[in-house]
């Protein structure tokens, strides 16, 4: 099934082309101008455009070669009489037409296969596109390490709705590894072989991430200079993941929600909705209860994601998983760094079964591989990661509320301004802890503006 657009000045083809793709479930639009097809193409979608050759003003060709200008990734099937015969084959040489059909009394059936040729290649370079943007960083559920009670039941909870058809909403801190948890339920799924595309929904602007997710068209604003198709589009039969979902502003909320409901998108300055069919995994670090109590995060979008919520438990509340993780990366960074390191230090790895990690198993990884990036010898020795950012803020005399300590100018003087600039650091690392590097967050918690935020996360070079 996709979005057709066929191009003819005879009004009997279009007619003919019309009923007959439409028994094939196509949506399809019937223009009888090039020109007409030209605007068509600058606000809507198309998958494949069928257009005839001969046609008086703006001909076949031109529409070609505006399709592949404004629409790259649409297939063009040129409509050939006799006369036209070469110039179609000239279009298809020059890698522009992606096939070309001489009219005759078999005319539709061969534009179907022509049809059905052109959609299998394009969903092969759409699994391409998906596959490539996510193969550093593909897993399954092997790739979950952990023996504990609460890796087993998670485990096992991944093995059950994996079957489903349902939206998951994930909810842990951050570093647990929530997106290893959705690429899991994706893999054990009957949609293993399609897509998994992944989006952090905190890294955009509302107008940026509305037409990530949903395309947008020629036009639309300001640098788009081609159509473009969204994530959900591309990971059509697929799975879309959707991290940190309490970021996203109430406007979004109600797009997002709508194309749950309806199962539909709409590029942005788009006039045609395009039909997807895509499992969709959301995840959040933060309490999406206390967020609809207090109005930030729509009620009817957190009955709609979670259908089946999914807790990934903190490292702390699994600490005989810790040598495992500690072995599993070791295993992963000693080879890449050159170095045959056998074994951990007794005592490191002691303190580290002991050590809270506030940042996980993320927290975790990156302590192991910069300690294999230290060790010179053949048992790694790790140090404990140095104090977060809230504690440095405490030890330079910031209490709670933002209030510096009192007496904490020595009888012999202070360098103030060297003092106020220490605490101003402290607080701007322990605001971006905070709100886990969003930035506009890190500046609320600061009750700042965004561009005085940034001003000074510049002057201290963070």
């Amino acid at each position: 099934m996709g979005n057709i657009l066929v191009c003819d000045d005879e009004r009997s083809i279009c007619e003919m082309l019309d009923i007959a793709l439409r028994r094939d479930n196509h949506r399809v639009e019937t223009v009888n101008s090039g020109e007409a097809a030209k605007r068509k193409l600058d606000s809507a979608l198309f998958d494949v455009v069928v257009t005839d050759i001969k046609m008086p003003h703006t001909d076949g060709i031109e529409v070609l070669r505006y399709a592949h200008q404004v629409s790259p990734d649409s297939a063009v099937i040129l409509i050939t009489a006799v006369d036209d015969y070469e110039a179609a084959v000239q279009a298809v040489k020059a890698g522009g037409a992606t096939d070309y059909i001489r009219k005759s009394p078999g005319l539709v059936d061969e534009i179907k296969l022509a049809i059905n040729r052109a959609m299998e290649k394009m969903a092969l370079s759409r699994q391409n596109f998906a596959f490539k943007r996510d193969a550093a960083t593909r897993n399954s559920l092997d790739n979950i390490v952990g023996d504990s009670p609460a890796m087993d039941k998670l485990k096992q909870t991944i093995r059950t709705v994996a079957s489903t058809q349902s939206t998951i909403l994930i909810y842990g801190e951050s570093g647990t590894g929530k997106e290893l948890v959705a690429r899991a339920v994706h893999v054990c799924s009957p949609r293993a072989a399609e897509p998994f595309v992944s989006i952090n929904c905190g890294a955009f602007p509302e107008t940026l991430l509305e037409s990530e997710l949903f395309g947008y068209v020629k036009g639309a604003f300001t640098g788009a200079n081609q159509n473009k198709r969204g994530l959900f589009e591309v990971a059509t039969q697929g799975t879309i993941f959707l991290d940190e979902i309490s970021e996203m502003t109430l406007t979004m909320q109600v797009k997002l929600l709508r194309v749950l409901q309806e199962r539909c998108v709409r590029p942005v300055g788009g006039s045609n909705e395009i039909a997807i069919d895509v499992r969709v995994i959301a995840a959040t670090n933060r309490d999406l209860d206390k967020l609809v109590a207090e109005g930030s995060f729509r009620e009817d979008l957190y009955y709609r994601l979670s259908v089946i919520p999914v807790q990934v438990p903190h490292l702390r509340d699994r600490r005989e998983d810790i040598p495992l993780l500690v072995n599993h990366f070791l295993k992963k960074y000693a080879p890449a760094a050159g170095k045959s390191i056998l074994r951990v230090n007794p005592r490191s790895l002691d303190a580290l079964c002991g050590y809270d990690w506030p940042g996980n198993v993320r927290q975790l990884e990156n302590t192991i591989e910069r300690a294999v990036a230290l060790e010179t010898g053949e048992e790694l020795r790790v140090d404990l990661p140095a104090e977060r950012p809230k504690a440095r803020a405490a030890a330079a005399g910031v209490g709670a509320g933002g209030t510096v300590s009192a007496g904490s100018v020595l009888p012999d003087g202070v360098d103030m301004e060297k003092y106020v600039a220490d605490i101003e650091r402290s607080l701007l690392l322990a605001a971006l802890a905070q709100s886990n590097g969003v930035q506009t967050r890190a500046a609320d918690l600061l009750k700042i503006s965004y561009r005085s935020f940034r001003h000074l996360v510049k002057k201290y070079e963070l």
